[in-house]
């Protein structure tokens, strides 16, 4: 399979979605697309959809609802099975129309917000799954071409000012902030967008995951534009 993810080292590329959900993390891989050039017009949906929120989940009645075109109904079939084949493999996929997600500006040498590169943590084996049917995709990066924020000497110092406890609870305290989930990118670096219709499967950092975590941010939107993207 050739396309634009073809070199990466961090990518592996499968053809179906029970690649998809079956295919082990393994080396350096820690994202898998399943990698798609789908006949649908995405943009027809968004503009019959209404925005309550700045996120607002979109459920299957809604997309049943609307009335569209050839091209329309073929994204809304697609976006449809996308949501059955992830509940049927047990996850709990959710569609949403965003305008923005919400800032984390409370301090200005680190931040905790989605825009922010970050990896994902459960407690139990998990993985994410996500795919931008249409607006800005999301960016990820291999962890040779990061550091995690906490180890860089000044933002450590500063958080250190911030946390009132001894130093054998620094740690607990950096957890409990999400602040060891973000992750500064190292000068020169042009991250891999993650494109639309594809669907990806995310590495998360949790007791049993043999690979590192995925890092990645969601984009900054497009003026004047939705994004309307399924993650679970």
């Amino acid at each position: 399979m050739s396309n634009i993810f073809s070199d990466s080292d961090q990518i592996g590329l499968v053809s179906t979605f029970s690649e998809l959900v079956n295919t082990n993390f393994e080396g350096e891989i820690n994202a898998l697309c399943w990698y798609r050039d789908l006949d649908g017009d995405f943009n027809e949906v968004v503009s019959k959809l209404s925005l309550k929120e700045n996120i607002t989940e979109v459920y299957p009645e809604d997309l049943i609802g609307l009335k569209l075109s050839e091209k329309g109904s073929r994204a809304r079939e697609i976006i449809l099975n996308d949501l059955q084949l992830l509940t049927d493999f047990g996850a709990s996929p959710s569609l949403n129309l965003l305008k923005c997600y919400e800032r984390d500006d409370e301090f200005d040498f680190i931040s905790t917000d989605v825009y922010s590169f970050h990896v994902d943590r459960s407690p139990i084996a998990t993985d994410t799954f996500l795919c931008t049917y249409y607006g800005a995709a999301s960016d990820i990066i291999s962890n040779s071409q990061a550091e995690q924020k906490i180890l860089i000497p000044e933002i450590r110092a500063k958080l250190k000012e911030l946390h009132n406890g001894t130093e054998e609870e620094f740690d607990d305290f950096l957890k409990e902030n999400y602040f060891d989930l973000h992750y500064q990118i190292h000068p020169n670096v042009k991250p891999i967008n993650l494109g639309l219709m594809h669907l990806w499967r995310l590495a998360v950092d949790h007791p049993k995951q043999q690979v590192l975590p995925c890092i990645h941010r969601a984009p900054i939107e497009n003026e004047g534009e939705y994004r309307l993207l399924l993650i679970c």
